[in-house]
């Protein structure tokens, strides 16, 4: 197999550009109008091929003919994503903890780690959660008009939208309320790597994994009913056939992928509702349309806005253009959510879109086999902090002339900071 290329060409889109990151969807469009695909530079700069219709993006999320490791290609590999972190300036004896993790296996590597948490991360846990994160929203918001300004203005990002969902995993797994702070610093460095920085990178994930090896000593030593220690016995019960790095990057998946992303969806999601007044008002008179708000929020504003890319593992047709094997495809989900074949007036935000509506018609959470573990959870986090800002704070409102900072993450929707007046 030969990969693509890094390439100078005028024709590529940079996906690594800073406008792209702040605002993605112009360059979405524009790919939209010239036929659904284009080419680009992904981030590790390689070339790859954008798709943004919906039902592209299915495709390739979904279907087998594509893979996330390109080892699982027939033919000569030439790029592995072990070879490009390394030629980052990745430490090698760190590189394992970000290509073999849940997020990164296909075909049978991956069923075997998703039966193993699916027996732990279960819905019976998840939704006996829902007192616990309520008390934790609850608490959040009451501390809010102690932590604004003058003009009672508060940046949601660091007070509410991260707090919440970090305090939420790590009550899950099992991480002390002491050890949280430091959990919210090595996500930020791993979030926002710079190429031109890799030690900040190899200090926190090198950090990370000596405090996770930590963890499973002491639910060894002393068992507990958290999910960290559940996933040690049922580790421990299913042979070893988990290795102790596949354990150690599984509890590094959940814990990073199990706020960050849920912190952006309520950053995002509270940003939209409240640039759309109208919308914000139907909800405080009807909490009832939380749900389809959370879903909308996914929909125009979720976190990801592209997939990791995937490799075909023979020629593909895809309504928008022709995927050679070998070759890699990114699909775009912030793409497919505003796909106005499958969502009329896509640009409109609109929280009753998919109220009393079976399943997502979006792909917010991802589509097939990869969908989200933690998307039950996601979504329980995203009902209960915005119902609560709701009743607490109904006339919560953006500050004009202190709009909010995008975030700088390429393939990310992120925000830094969301000022708003209680």
């Amino acid at each position: 197999m030969t990969a693509n290329p890094p390439s100078a060409r005028d024709d590529l889109i940079d996906l690594r550009a800073p406008g792209f990151a702040t605002d993605p969807f112009p360059v979405i469009e524009r790919v939209r109008s010239a036929g659904g695909s284009a080419p680009a530079l992904f981030v590790d700069t390689m070339e790859a091929t954008l798709f943004v219709d919906d039902e592209d993006v299915r495709t390739i999320l979904g279907d087998r003919r594509f893979v996330l490791d390109p080892a699982n290609v027939a033919g000569e590999v030439t790029a592995r994503r072990s070879d490009a972190l390394t030629g980052l300036g990745i430490n090698p004896d760190l590189v394992t903890y970000l290509t073999e993790s849940l997020l990164d296996k296909d075909a049978e590597d991956h069923t075997r780690l998703r039966k193993l948490v699916s027996r732990t991360f279960t819905v019976r846990r998840v939704n006996a959660m829902r007192p616990a994160v309520q008390e934790i929203a609850d608490e959040l918001i009451a501390r809010l008009p102690e932590l604004a300004d003058g003009d009672g203005v508060v940046d949601l990002m660091p007070h509410f939208a991260y707090p919440l969902p970090i305090a939420v995993i790590c009550d899950l797994v099992g991480v002390p309320v002491e050890e949280r702070p430091a959990w919210r610093s090595w996500s930020e460095r791993l979030s926002a790597f710079d190429p031109s920085r890799p030690e900040l990178m190899n200090s926190a994930l090198g950090e990370m994994v000596e405090h996770i090896r930590g963890m499973l000593a002491a639910r060894r030593a002393e068992p507990t009913d958290d999910l960290l220690g559940a996933l040690v016995r049922a580790r421990d019960e299913d042979g070893g056939r988990l290795s102790e790095s596949e354990l150690i990057t599984l509890v590094f998946t959940l814990v990073i992928a199990g706020h960050e992303t849920t912190a952006h969806l309520l950053g995002n999601g509270v940003r939209a509702l409240l640039g759309h007044p109208d919308q914000w008002g139907m909800l405080r008179e009807d909490p009832g349309l939380l749900p389809s708000a959370v879903h909308e929020m996914l929909r125009y504003g979720g976190t990801a806005v592209i997939a990791k890319a995937r490799y075909a593992v023979e020629d593909v047709e895809l309504r928008s253009g022709r995927v050679a094997a070998g070759a890699r495809a990114i699909a775009v989900i912030g793409g497919a959510n505003r796909d106005p074949r499958v969502h009329p007036e896509p640009q409109r935000f609109d929280i009753t879109r998919h109220h009393g509506r079976p399943g997502e018609a979006h792909v917010g959470f991802g589509h097939g086999v990869h969908y989200c573990l933690g998307a039950a959870l996601a979504r329980q986090e995203g009902e209960i902090g915005v119902g609560a800002l709701v009743s607490a704070h109904p006339d919560l409102s953006l500050v004009p002339g202190r709009g909010p900072r995008p975030g700088a993450v390429p393939g990310a929707l992120r925000l830094d900071s969301l000022p708003v007046r209680l």
